[in-house]
């Protein structure tokens, strides 16, 4: 057999891969990765329970809210404000971020971090908050596509 070319390419049906995650889980997050280039990372993740303030030391992030609502809040608390389907929240790498409040569930949202993000940047400003193994659970990881 031929070895195989990796795609340049690829189509993925969102809402398909967000019906697989659990309707519960012990972490924070559930993710699935759609690729995972040095250039970009994409993800859609489904979230579990409010996330307490955090940053990521390596990557921009686009999180694209796919469904349900809650408040966000990027740099400051006090700017914390409500999100719904449709919206795009961005911020730079390093800037403070969390989701306090569910205000109604699924919440998955589509995430495209640049450049890739590596699973285990994540840095919780009260450290006993969480940990990478309690952040997020890899419900499955693409090729390197």
């Amino acid at each position: 057999m031929p070895d195989e070319k990796p795609s340049n390419s690829a189509r993925f049906n969102i809402a398909e891969i967000a019906s697989t995650f659990p309707s519960t889980a012990d972490t924070l997050l559930v993710d699935h990765y759609l690729t995972n280039r040095d250039e970009a990372s994409a993800r859609v993740f489904r979230v579990y329970r409010g996330t307490p303030p955090h940053y990521h030391e390596g990557c921009d992030e686009y999180l694209f809210v796919i469904s349900g609502r809650g408040t966000f809040w990027m740099e400051d608390a006090s700017a914390e404000a409500e999100f719904r389907p449709g919206d795009l929240l961005f911020f730079q790498k390093g800037t403070v971020h969390a989701l306090p409040t569910i205000l109604e569930e699924p919440i998955v949202f589509l995430s495209v971090d640049t450049p890739r993000r590596k699973p285990t940047d994540i840095i919780f400003i009260d450290p006993t908050s969480g940990s990478v193994e309690t952040f997020v659970q890899r419900n499955a990881v693409s090729s390197n596509t």
